[in-house]
This record gives structure tokens, sequence and C-alpha cells, in this order.
């Protein structure tokens, strides 16, 4: 329930701007309802890349966060894609704010206060180039703090799932073949356009089999590719994609509830559960191993030390150890579209063009035909050449 404030009138400050705020406790779930120039207001400790890359990716003009966005534990990469985007910042507002201000409003930013109506609701603490740098320094120095409690959750986790990494219990069957085939496993993770993009040529040649984890079906749609099979908790793919044909895997608590299935179900889609402790594109990875793929290429998922702890909880233990269970058939495409990327400068074209011109005159001068229709070209334009004489 909103509170009451005061409406006074009041001027705006020289360089403050104003739009429309968009509310979220989830910033995955808020996403989808952004629209360029929006003020997202976001309940997110420690914003992580994807995060921040899908605000920019909206074109968000400012993000207000009622925690902090740098929390101190692990130095998170998400402040730094907002702040370099020129996204304005600002932490610690505190929760009164999703009180004081509805989906809608027009408000207001002066600094680090928020206004609504000219009047004061909020203030924070505006983040910059030099606090981020500062926070992200000191939150490196705790970060063997958070590599000891990774260890205790992977170690965690090994127990709790042990026959599902070691067995492969409780994996669902799929109609979908997947045995002697490649797998792309596609999260709307770091990087996925530009790896998807590359990866266009291997999937022509190879068509392996097109699995979306949550977003990443979204993903692969709007690459222009229709997903075999969909997996994930069901909370950031869309009612059309999954209405697509694809087998749906509903990843579900190791208890057996799936809160995603009612909304799967709601849509007449039939779906299997995937009762499993793993984040979705660890169990997309099992799913795949299980079923006997040849290789699994993974797009936008998370490759590395930094990247788990970025992510931000306790679950990314799961991703290390999935890692080591397919083992040498895993490929990551991160970094792909870096290797290969190559610009072809303006001179090199007109070259390249100039080469094949020379190619095809070089040809036509020494060949009979060649000669004899110079030799008929040359006669036309002669021709032309004095009928225009003739009319002027």
């Amino acid at each position: 329930m909103r509170l009451p404030t005061l409406r006074r009138t009041r001027s705006v400050e020289p360089g403050a701007f104003s739009g429309t705020a968009r509310l979220d406790r989830r910033t995955k779930r808020l996403v989808g309802r952004l629209r360029p120039g929006d003020i997202a207001i976001i309940d997110h400790v420690d914003i992580d890349r994807v995060a921040a890359d899908s605000l920019v990716a909206v074109g968000v003009a400012a993000v207000l966060n009622v925690k902090p966005s740098i929390s101190g534990r692990y130095p998170n990469l998400g402040p730094e894609v907002l702040i370099q985007a020129g996204i304005v910042l600002i932490d610690d507002l505190g929760e009164e704010v999703f009180d004081r201000i509805n989906e809608g409003d027009l408000i207001s930013i002066e600094g680090d206060t928020v206004l609504l109506d000219g009047e004061p609701v909020a203030t924070g603490i505006q983040q910059d180039t030099q606090t981020v740098a500062a926070a992200m320094a000191d939150a490196r120095e705790g970060l063997s703090v958070q590599l000891e409690a990774f260890a205790a959750n992977t170690m965690d986790y090994l127990k709790q799932e042990r026959d599902l990494l070691l067995d492969g219990v409780g994996v669902p069957d799929v109609e979908t073949q997947i045995s002697g085939r490649h797998v792309l496993i596609v999260v709307r993770g770091y990087d996925y356009k530009a790896d998807l993009d590359v990866l266009r040529p291997y999937i022509r040649e190879f068509k392996p089999v097109l699995i979306g984890v949550d977003g990443g079906a979204d993903a692969l749609v709007e690459t222009g590719y229709t997903p075999d099979i969909i997996i994930g908790d069901m909370d950031s793919v869309t009612d059309d994609v999954l209405r697509c044909g694809a087998e749906v895997i509903v990843h579900a608590y190791p208890d057996g509830r799936a809160p995603g299935l009612d909304r799967v179900h709601g849509l007449g889609v039939p779906a299997v559960t995937f009762p499993a402790a793993a984040t979705s594109e660890d169990l997309a990875m099992l799913l795949a191993d299980d079923k006997g793929a040849t290789l699994i290429v993974a797009v936008g998922t998370h490759a590395n030390l930094v990247e788990f702890l970025d992510k931000g909880r306790g679950g990314m233990a799961s991703t290390f150890l999935t890692r080591l269970k397919v083992g040498g058939k895993l490929v990551d495409a991160k970094g792909v579209s870096r290797l290969y990327k190559q610009n072809i400068s303006g001179s090199s074209l007109l070259l390249l063009v100039l080469s094949a011109v020379a190619a095809m005159a070089s040809a036509v001068a020494v060949s009979t035909v060649g000669r004899a229709y110079l030799s008929v070209v040359s006669e036309w334009w002669d021709n032309l050449v004095f009928q225009l004489g003739q009319l002027f």
C-alpha cells in the first residue's frame, strides 16, 4: 500500500531527468517490461553481469537499487557494466521505495535523490567509476572467504545429488533423438548473441539438438532457430516460445515442487519435471550427457570461477561438478566470436574487386571468343559515338 506524501511544487534542478518507473524485486522478471528511457527500481544485492547486460540492452535511463549493488562479498561485475554504459546507478535507497512508488509513476532524479511529483521520496548513494572501483578493490580482499564457501557448497551438492551425477538417477526420458548427435545448449548469458552468430555455419552443417534454457529458448527463436527442448523453471521464457512445439522440461525442487509447471499446463503445453538442486543450465548438460550426446556446445553459460561467483548463489557449485561429470564432451562457445572476428577494410575490399575485374579482363583479352566480343563492343561504341555526334 502506498504511503501518503505531501504534494508541493518544486522546480527540477539543472542536470536532473525524469522517467517512467518500473518496479520488480526480480531483475530478470522486470527486464521484460522495461522500455528505453525507463527507470528500473530493483531489489538486487550484488548485481551480476548478466542482469546488468540485460538492463543495458533495453536502454534504461537509470537503475535504482534498494540494496547495495556491491556488498563486498566478492567482486561482482554488474555495476561496472552499468556505469560504463552511462546508466545512472543509485544504491541503498531502502525498502520503502517499493511502497511509495507505483508501477508507471513519472519520477525524477536529482543527484542521489528520487522525487515523485516534485517531492523527495528516497535518497541513496550515487555510484560512479571511482566509487565502483573502490568497492571492487575492497571486495577482492574478501574473495578468500567466498572461495571457502564455494568449496563447502560444492561438497554439500555432491552429497545431495550424488546419484544424479554418478548414475543419472532422475533424468527424464525425452522423445528427441540425442544419442550420437551434437547438442547446442543456449543460456541467455555472457556474449550469447555474438557466439550464436559465429556458430551459424556449425549449426547449418551439424544440425545439433537445440536446447534452450529458459530465456535461452527465446534467444534461439530471435536468431531464427526453433528449439528442440526447453528446460528451466519457466520464469523468463515467453508464452509464444513455449508453444513452439519443443519438448518442455520444468526444473523442479528436489522435493518435486515445480512452480513453473502450472504456467506451462495453463498454456496447454505438455511437460515433464526434472527435480534437482542444480541450476537449469546444469540440468541441460546432464540431460544431454545421459542421453548419449557426442558433443555438447554451451552458449552463454558460466565457464570460470569469477562467473560462478558473479552469479551470486551457492547453487553455482553444481556447475563446477557438472562440468567435471560431462568432461571432454563440453565445448564452450564463449569467446569464439572474439577469436574469429575479422574486420575487412574498405581498401582491401576495393583491391579485391579490382583484382577480380583485372582477371576477367585478362581472360577475355587472351581468348578468341573474348577478342571477337570486344570487337563487337568496340564497333557498337563507335556507332553510338558517331550517332551522338550527328545529333549535336
